[in-house]
């Protein structure tokens, strides 16, 4: 086996959903409720629809948010699309959930009920099915109900990866983890969208082997960065709008770049490290021949202090996060990195830094958490190249001081209950003297 394959066969197996059990347990556990309550059955898991991709088996390791259809007696129609009869249903829905677990957040968000659990909630939409096989929503801002087409999307994931020999699914995953390294806001029903499209488009991929898996990343992301500005795209199957978020070709671009980086060090001590710049932790260690790892070896040696973020929370990129720094030093008008960096500039040594969180959406209350990476042989030398995750210092903000010169990267993390939801990371570049 290739190295490449080692790799890639690897970092799929490593971004296995490794919680279903618990999540099928909780799964059946509120429909069975709702069977009670709607229909007067006792322990029946039946009348369900797990959507979403969870539901089109595109999800991924540190999924957080799951999405369960709760189809409706047909018979209950005409009492719900009377006016007010969005908020009933969902209230109703609602308070079987609680009854059953009355220690867990159970809320209504408009469309759905929300159940947050540890590390997971599930989004129940109580749904009546249609005759072409759609699904009526309610929707209490508009008071009405809607249509929404999951099955098609489901159906249609699964045929083009029968017809792909499983490699849509395995792009699908490997773009999440993309997404999750690098905080990119992307929904899952578009990254599904944008990995189906491609796949139609890039034929060659559909037979492709896990020794191929790089030239298929790097083309997907070159195909992503290369995409022109889209409101909405038509979902897979639906054809339903399914809106852009959030410009994602700048860190398709960068993507593409690591990528290249990446095949170009195959058979290298260091590919499978290029590799974790795009997809993160999951990526095992894949020991290579180059001889410049032997050289590395026989010099000084230095403590691998770096702590990841994979290893302490699940992570599910659903927001948007921008961090910046304030550059201060004395008898100097502070700067922002951000415009310094934009005018090719260096941060000499001896400055004080404050990395701060300029914008987010994530909504209510969120935990803050830092990382700081130093880089390079003079941070080895140092036996400093640190990397631990970090607690704010004052309020949200990280505050440091440039000490050597190097490569230092500054990443941030915004948990809320108990999954990173976004983050961000910034590259301090610091000069000689």
């Amino acid at each position: 086996m290739s190295q490449s394959s080692e790799i890639f066969e690897g970092l799929l197996a490593n971004l296995k959903v490794d919680n279903a059990a618990v999540i099928g347990a909780r799964r059946d556990e509120i429909t069975k409720v709702l069977n009670q309550d709607f229909r007067g059955l006792d322990g029946s898991a039946a009348n369900r629809l797990m959507v979403g991709s969870y539901g089109r088996w595109t999800a991924i390791r540190g999924i957080s948010d799951l999405d369960l259809l709760y189809i409706l007696p047909p018979s209950l129609r005409g009492t719900y699309v009377q006016p007010g009869g969005p908020s009933k249903v969902l209230a109703r829905t609602r308070k079987a959930i609680q009854a059953r677990y009355p220690n867990t957040s159970v809320t209504v968000d408009r469309l759905v009920v929300v159940v947050q659990f540890t590390n997971f909630m599930f989004e129940v939409q109580p749904v009546f099915e249609n005759t072409d096989r759609s699904f009526s929503y309610p929707d209490t801002a508009s008071d009405s109900w809607k249509i929404t087409k999951p099955r098609a999307e489901i159906e249609e994931t699964s045929a083009e990866d029968a017809a792909s020999n499983g490699n849509l699914r395995r792009l699908c995953k490997l773009a999440r983890a993309w997404k999750n390294k690098h905080g990119t806001v992307i929904g899952g029903l578009l990254i599904d969208t944008l990995a189906y499209n491609f796949m139609k488009s890039h034929t060659a991929y559909r037979s492709a082997k896990s020794d191929v898996y790089g030239e298929m990343a790097r083309d997907f992301f070159l195909y992503l960065a290369e995409e022109e500005d889209h409101e909405f795209y038509s979902a897979l199957g639906s054809r339903q709008r399914v809106h852009v978020k959030k410009r994602f070709q700048r860190k398709a671009k960068r993507a593409y770049n690591l990528a290249i980086e990446a095949i170009d060090a195959d058979g290298n001590g260091n590919a499978y490290k290029k590799w974790r710049s795009i997809f993160g932790k999951a990526v095992p260690v894949i020991a290579g021949i180059a001889k410049e790892s032997l050289a590395a070896s026989a010099g000084p040696s230095f403590r691998d202090t770096e702590q990841f973020i994979e290893d302490l929370y699940p992570v599910d990129i659903r927001f948007g996060l921008s961090i910046d720094c304030t550059v201060i030093q004395d008898g100097f008008r502070a700067q922002r990195l951000s415009s310094i960096l934009a005018s090719h500039g260096l941060l000499r040594p001896h400055k004080d830094l404050r990395f701060k969180i300029v914008e987010t959406n994530v909504p209510g209350a969120y935990e803050v958490r830092w990382k700081v990476l130093n880089r390079g042989p003079e941070a080895e030398r140092r036996d400093n190249i640190r990397g631990q995750i970090l607690r704010p210092s004052v309020g949200s903000e990280r505050r440091e001081k440039t000490q050597f010169r190097g490569e230092h990267i500054v990443e941030c993390y915004l948990i809320k209950n108990n999954v990173v939801v976004a983050r961000d990371s910034i590259v301090v570049p610091i000069s000689p003297s």
